[in-house]
């Protein structure tokens, strides 16, 4: 099972900027989607984005759309986030996730992803 760790949350003010990273245990992780979800508190835990193996297909939430950019270097077994413009509202903690299973199933649902790390707490302060 392929291990992850996100790291990069933090406090920051309402507009400003960070930067998530997750790195996989696996040389294999150049083969798998990619995904970010969220989970505030008292929610379910939601899709942010998600990259194609390669790197040539991206998705994103409309909550986030033109503020955050998934990006992936698979030399590193690395997947980033840079999140801009951040609002109170992207408070939550921030998990990555990899499809390893061939499936149909859309990368904006949960069951796509096999294997999940520990998460990042972002804090967006108004």
């Amino acid at each position: 099972q392929v291990q992850l760790v996100e790291s990069g949350g933090g406090l920051v003010q309402a507009g400003g900027s960070l930067r998530l990273s997750c790195v996989a245990s696996e040389r294999t992780f150049a083969n798998y989607a990619m995904g970010w979800f969220r989970q505030a508190p008292g929610k379910e835990r939601e899709f942010v984005t998600a990259i194609s193996w390669n790197g040539r297909s991206t998705y994103y939430a409309d909550s986030v759309k033109g503020r955050f950019t998934i990006s992936r270097d698979n030399a590193k077994n690395t997947v980033h986030l840079q999140m801009n413009s951040l609002k109170p509202e992207d408070t939550a903690v921030y998990y990555c996730a990899v499809a390893t299973r061939v499936t149909t199933t859309p990368l904006s649902l949960r069951n796509a992803y096999d294997s999940w790390g520990q998460g990042t707490q972002v804090t967006v302060s108004s």
